[in-house]
């Protein structure tokens, strides 16, 4: 087969790996910092704690995700980055807020300690609708006009809202007691706000975008795509249905289907991250630039897929090491 045929698909799909992982991992720690606020007192520590060994590494798939492009599509790299310099530059801000946030607030006196959760909480929240802005720009082109920033706006709160519902999960998993109570009373909050983001995205993002609205709305692609709307939707609903009934578990001391939530959200995530990439590819720039178009040679790709064999591989070890490592309920937060 042709290397200037098959290399850029293969970046594409490790590119889009990248970024659903990212979306997955770092998505639970932005939206454990989004719900920060509402834990009481006592409880922060142990939401910070759920989200402290795993975070920093969580935010690696985000640095892979913006390589790669960097170095197999550096056409596109320029011109996405390009259009997204804004809600880039304060999507870093927010992250870097978070970090400093992180590590000051537990050697701030009791007086400041309140001011770095407020810090980490509006990092978190900052990153994840710059974030859901910049997926809603891609997704219409980078158009000018107030209707495609309308729509740009709209995708940042769903995606905040769908990440307070991953965090909310992963507490849900990863806590016990009041404070798991009250994270299953903020995911049927979020269930409920990312339904109507989703939704709201969903009719929009064809409106948006002829060139999607085209891919979608024809036979046989059509019912050929039905499942992953029809199965999004079955899985909004099992987590409506599942939230009261683990609420009066928990209550009971019993909480072996913690899990479901945020496999249930992660479900979700999985199911829209693959709409949407069904409504993009081949396009790297939705009407401007296909992978090929972009590509670097092949000779250059090939060079640079001896080097992702050996980093990816490399993330993948070390995350699910550090998963093993600190898996089971979180505990008080201890910095020594």
């Amino acid at each position: 087969m042709n290397a200037e045929l098959w290399l850029p698909v293969v970046f594409a799909g490790l590119m889009a790996i990248s970024l659903l992982a990212y979306v997955i991992l770092d998505g639970y720690d932005l939206g454990v910092g989004i719900l920060l606020p509402l834990g009481a007192k006592a409880e922060r520590d142990t939401m910070i704690a759920s989200i402290g060994p795993f975070w920093d590494a969580n935010e690696t798939w985000l640095v892979l995700g913006v390589g790669l492009l960097l170095v197999a599509f550096p056409l596109a790299h320029g011109i996405i980055l390009g259009e997204l310099y804004l809600p880039v530059a304060l999507m870093l801000l927010g992250l870097i807020l978070r970090g400093v946030a992180f590590d000051f607030r537990v050697k701030a006196r009791d007086p400041h300690q309140p001011w770095w959760n407020a810090a980490f909480a509006a990092g978190s929240l900052l990153a994840a609708l710059s974030q859901g802005v910049m997926l809603g720009r891609y997704l219409t082109g980078f158009a000018p006009g107030a209707a495609a920033w309308g729509f740009a706006l709209l995708a940042g709160v769903g995606l905040a809202a769908a990440y307070a519902l991953l965090g909310a999960g992963w507490l849900i998993m990863k806590t016990r007691g009041a404070l798991q109570a009250r994270a299953i009373g903020w995911a049927r909050r979020a269930l409920y706000g990312t339904g109507l983001a989703v939704l709201a995205v969903s009719i929009a993002t064809p409106l948006a975008s002829s060139h999607i609205a085209a891919k979608w709305f024809v036979l046989p692609d059509f019912l050929l795509l039905l499942p992953l709307p029809l199965g999004s939707l079955a899985l909004f609903v099992l987590l409506a249905l599942s939230l009261p009934r683990l609420a009066r578990r928990q209550a009971a001391g019993n909480d072996t289907l913690c899990w479901l939530p945020f496999a249930a959200t992660v479900g979700i995530v999985l199911l829209s991250f693959w709409g949407l990439a069904y409504s993009v590819f081949p396009d790297i720039v939705i009407g401007r630039l296909t992978i090929w178009q972009a590509a670097s040679s092949p000779e250059a790709l090939s060079v640079i897929l001896w080097g992702a064999a050996v980093v990816l591989p490399t993330i993948v070890g070390y995350t699910v090491y550090a998963y093993r490592v600190f898996w089971g309920k979180a505990e008080g937060l201890s910095y020594s």
